[in-house]
């Protein structure tokens, strides 16, 4: 309805080139999976999803594939990157047109049709699709939109990001019971890293994102996805991770965790400013608050515990004007964003539909502060430095509030002792 009378043109994308002849895993691009549906393995390289405007009004929508190479065909045995021998079995068109209720076609077919008719295409992920057809004057309109209309959840989204949630719970699960191995092995955030993927491949499609495994002042780094540390005893290991389900919906969770099992004096005082903080940030979210609200809130507890450590020269309320915020030295980051089909969802929705637009029901955003002191910051006392948490959970906002979708992960320090404990068995 927003682009009547134009040929819409969705590509899944190409595969991308890893290394040589190698390829990465491939994953759709988020804007066709969200418009046609296609899911998990049943996902294909080089797909492309036509939307035709009618005469009459609306659009027909036509889903153009590579269909399986049957042993009769010479790319059976040749194609290395489409051949039923070489990478298996795809549908055939009659079977993606039942699955997925969409009139279906060849994808060798895709460029003649496309030659020639205006068209506003999605651009950068299919190289045949951006050579094919000319810009159009409303592409970026288009990109925009596109973005935008996944601002919100419908119910369906919401169950398949509880369902990742779910999933990520026991991949945390999985990192506690690895942490002994992780502290016997070198390089052991490797060890968790590998931990996590195991439980994503197991029970989702992927991960949603890179994990972040930041044991000891690495924590600090705050995308630190080299994953090579030792992890030692006495310290905090910070996993950042999220399994992202068949149907390409994420989760995005942070726990902090002591690799003993328990946290010292220290790293508890600075956990329980986060946790604090964090405690603000919900507080703050309900229809027609900004989005830029989460962040004041959680911001202004973080100054506050700052200022009573007396690390701040000035005091937590003018810290927290933009034009000096001496508080942001020890918490960097915005404090949250748009979940969904990407990690961050919705990147491309405009300034004023996202960071300064009001909360809306069925929004579902991240909750993230966190603070970060460097091993060489000599304003903290030595027990401080090298000490990073972060604690982050996923919220759908609903009529009066927000409700906690990962609720069920421990949060609270004396809570992640006992879920360590009753994990490990000590």
């Amino acid at each position: 309805a927003a682009f009547a009378g134009i040929r819409l043109v969705l590509p899944s994308g190409n595969a991308k080139v890893r290394a040589n002849d190698t390829d990465y895993v491939y994953r759709p691009d988020s804007a066709f999976a969200y418009y046609s549906g296609v899911q998990g393995s049943d996902a294909n390289e080089d797909a492309v999803l036509v939307m035709e405007p009618k005469a009459e009004g609306g659009h027909d929508t036509y889903l153009y594939i590579h269909p399986r190479s049957t042993r009769d065909t010479d790319a059976f045995y040749r194609d290395t990157h489409y051949g039923e021998l070489w990478v298996g079995r795809r549908y055939t068109l009659s079977e993606a047109q039942a699955r997925y209720q969409i009139e279906t076609r060849k994808v060798t077919d895709l460029k003649d049709f496309l030659t020639g008719i205006p068209a506003l295409v999605l651009r950068g992920s299919d190289r045949v699709v951006d050579a094919t057809v000319a810009t159009h004057p409303r592409e970026e309109e288009f990109v925009i939109f596109i973005s935008e209309q996944r601002l919100t959840k419908d119910e369906y989204e919401v169950r398949e990001m509880q369902a990742a949630v779910d999933a990520t719970a026991l991949g945390f699960n999985d990192v506690i019971s690895a942490l002994p191995a992780a502290v016997e092995t070198p390089r052991g955030e490797r060890v968790l890293d590998a931990a996590f993927y195991g439980r994503a491949r197991i029970l989702g499609n992927d991960l949603g994102y890179n994990t972040i495994v930041g044991a000891g002042s690495h924590a600090c780094v705050l995308h630190w996805i080299r994953n090579d540390g030792d992890v030692r005893r006495g310290e905090l290991v910070l996993v950042d991770a999220g399994v992202e389900v068949e149907s390409f919906y994420t989760a995005d969770i942070t726990r902090t965790l002591p690799v003993d099992g328990k946290f010292s004096p220290a790293q508890r005082a600075l956990y329980m400013l986060v946790y604090e903080s964090q405690l603000a940030g919900f507080a703050a979210i309900k229809p027609g608050v900004l989005f830029s609200e989460i962040n004041r809130a959680c911001q202004e507890v973080l100054a506050k515990g700052l200022a009573d450590m007396g690390v701040l020269t000035v005091s937590a309320e003018e810290s927290m004007k933009p034009e000096i915020g001496l508080h942001r030295r020890w918490t960097l980051h915005g404090v949250s964003h748009h979940l969904g089909l990407d990690v961050h969802d919705c990147a491309q929705a405009r300034k004023e539909q996202y960071l300064d637009a009001p909360l809306r029901e069925g929004m579902v955003l991240t909750v993230e502060p966190g603070l970060y002191i460097q091993p060489d910051d000599e304003l903290f006392a030595p027990e401080y430095r090298g000490i990073g948490i972060r604690i982050e959970d996923d919220v759908v906002v609903t009529a009066d509030g927000c409700r906690n979708i990962s609720e069920n992960i421990p949060r609270h320090p004396d809570e992640i002792e006992k879920w360590m404990k009753s994990v490990l068995g000590r």
